[in-house]
């Protein structure tokens, strides 16, 4: 387009490479030793996790995990239920405890048992233990009922009530009293004796309307040491008995005959009284009445 010597509007210049400029080239990763490490913590990481999957799979299966309760632990509506024997390391609090309607209840302990009752500011108003020699109660009223609701047995500060039919001792010593007692009937078991007896001072009774002592089987017999005193202060004395025997009375020597058969129940002006010969008058001798 051109003439042969002219120039053009524009020309084009290849342009060479400089081979003397070397490029750089970065690598983007872990590579070496670097990722050798990072594998093997990887692994170690999976293995953990498989070994604490499968320790807590076995636990759960062991200790009998499941929605209703662990073990012999359950879960209810009604609260908790332990089957079998269960072993508590700290105190146990709850409001109820009952067993199964075929099987007892059994507290057991190595030492001793304590049951604590609070009130409403949390002090123990009442206490039960239950010692390996001894069982003491800490309260304000002891009580024993029937189911009937019947009450057994009352004791209190003022007072011990036995409210059953009938109070039995088999001990081999008997009861000691060491106040008053006051009962309606005291009776001795069958082919048994009743011995009411003081050894060191005197044998009291009082009844406001009578006393009554009969014994249907065989001897009553009432013994001490000094006197032996009956009295009555309104009504008399009665002796209904067939026979009537009095032994070792002292016998009146005035006039009286030591062959006879015939002998006189006499009395002192003190009361006391002695028998003397049938023909005498009853007729003391000296030293027969002593003042």
């Amino acid at each position: 387009m051109g003439g042969k010597g002219g120039a053009s509007g524009s020309s084009y210049t290849p342009v060479t490479p400089n081979h003397s400029e070397t490029a750089v080239v970065y690598k983007i990763g872990i590579y070496g030793w670097r990722k050798r490490c990072l594998y093997l913590l990887v692994l170690i990481l999976m293995v953990t996790v498989i070994v604490n999957l499968a320790l807590t799979i076995w636990i759960l299966k062991v200790m009998d995990f499941s929605i209703d309760g662990m073990g012999q632990l359950r879960i209810t509506k009604k609260g908790l239920r332990l089957e079998g024997q269960s072993e508590f390391l700290r105190p146990l609090y709850a409001a109820e405890i009952i067993s199964r309607k075929d099987q007892p209840l059994v507290l057991e302990s190595a030492r001793n048992i304590s049951l604590n009752a609070r009130n409403t500011e949390g002090n123990v108003s009442g206490k039960l233990l239950v010692g390996s020699r001894d069982l003491v109660s800490h309260h304000k009223e002891f009580l024993v009922e029937t189911p009937q609701g019947k009450v057994l047995l009352l004791a209190n500060e003022d007072e011990v009530v036995v409210g059953a039919d009938r109070f039995r001792v088999t001990g081999a010593e008997g009861v000691v009293f060491e106040g008053s007692v006051q009962t309606p009937h005291i009776r001795a078991e069958a082919r048994e004796e009743l011995r009411l007896e003081s050894t060191t001072r005197s044998l009291y009774m009082q009844a406001p309307e009578g006393i009554l002592l009969d014994a249907e089987g065989g001897d009553f017999t009432a013994k001490c040491r000094t006197d032996l005193r009956l009295q009555s202060k309104q009504g008399s004395i009665m002796l209904d008995t067939k026979n009537i025997e009095f032994k070792n009375l002292p016998t009146s020597q005035s006039g009286a005959s030591s062959y006879s058969e015939a002998y006189e129940l006499c009395s002192c002006a003190n009361g006391k009284l002695f028998i003397a010969d049938g023909a005498s008058g009853c007729r003391a001798s000296l030293g027969t009445c002593p003042e």
